[in-house]
C-alpha cells in the first residue's frame, strides 16, 4: 500500500465518518446511503492503521500515546453530542487496539496481563467493542504475515456487529486505491482536530435545527 493510497484512504473514511455522524446526529439516527456508507469508515480507518504499524520500525507506543490523548480530549465533546459516556469514543478504540499490539510484542507475564486487559477486557467499554479491537488485531497481523485469510477474518466479527455486510465493502476500495500515488495532502494530526471540531460543529447545527 502506497503512502499516497493511505493518505486518500484516510480521507476516504473521513468523509465516510462525517456523512454517518451528520445523518446520526442531524437527522435523529439514520440517512439512506449517508448511513450504510458510514459502515465503511472504521475498517478504512483501521487497515491504514493497521498497515503502518506493521511496518518494521513503527513506534507503536507513540500511537498508543496520541489516539489516547485526543480520545480524552473528544470525550466530553462526543458525550455531550451522541448524549452518552459509554461506549468512549473511536479514537479510544483505537488506543486500545494499539495497546494490544504493543503488549503483544513484548515478553513476560506483565505483557500477558496487558495484553488479556486491552484485548479481551476493556472493549466492552469502547465503540464498536471486540470486534473493532479484534479487527485491528487481526488485519495488522494480516499484513505483518502477508496472510490473506486473517485480514478477511477480521471482517466477520465486525459484520456480525454492525448487523450487516457493508463494511466488507472497505476490501474492494482499498485494493483499488492500494497502488495510488495520487499527491494527497497529509492529514497528519489535523485529523484529530477535525475529529474534534467536527462533533462540536454537529452537535451546534443539531440544536439550532432542533431547539
Amino acid at each position: 500500500m502506497t503512502s499516497s493510497a493511505r493518505e486518500v484512504l484516510k480521507w476516504l473514511a473521513v468523509i465516510l465518518m462525517t456523512g454517518d455522524h451528520i445523518a446520526k446526529v442531524v437527522y435523529g439516527g439514520y440517512v439512506p446511503g449517508l448511513s450504510e456508507a458510514g459502515r465503511v469508515a472504521f475498517p478504512l480507518f483501521a487497515l491504514v492503521m493497521a498497515y503502518n504499524l506493521a511496518q518494521s520500525g513503527a513506534d507503536v507506543g507513540k500511537s498508543v500515546r496520541r489516539l489516547a490523548l485526543w480520545g480524552v480530549i473528544a470525550q466530553p465533546v462526543h458525550a455531550v453530542v451522541f448524549g452518552y459516556w459509554l461506549p468512549l469514543n473511536i479514537l479510544l478504540t483505537f488506543a486500545l487496539s494499539a495497546a494490544a499490539l504493543y503488549a503483544v510484542n513484548q515478553r513476560g507475564w506483565t505483557a500477558l496481563v496487558a495484553f488479556a486487559v486491552a484485548a479481551l477486557v476493556l472493549p466492552a467499554f469502547v465503540d464498536y467493542q471486540w470486534s473493532g479491537v479484534w479487527f485491528v488485531l487481526l488485519t495488522y497481523f494480516g499484513y505483518r504475515e502477508k496472510s490473506p485469510g486473517a485480514l478477511l477474518a477480521a471482517f466477520v466479527p465486525l459484520c456480525i456487529f454492525n448487523g450487516n455486510l457493508w463494511a466488507v465493502m472497505a476490501v474492494p476500495v482499498a485494493a483499488l486505491l492500494a497502488h495510488s500515488q495520487w499527491r494527497v495532502a497529509r492529514a497528519g494530526r489535523a485529523f484529530y482536530g477535525y475529529y474534534v471540531g467536527h462533533l462540536a460543529a454537529l452537535g451546534a447545527i443539531a440544536l439550532i435545527a432542533h431547539p
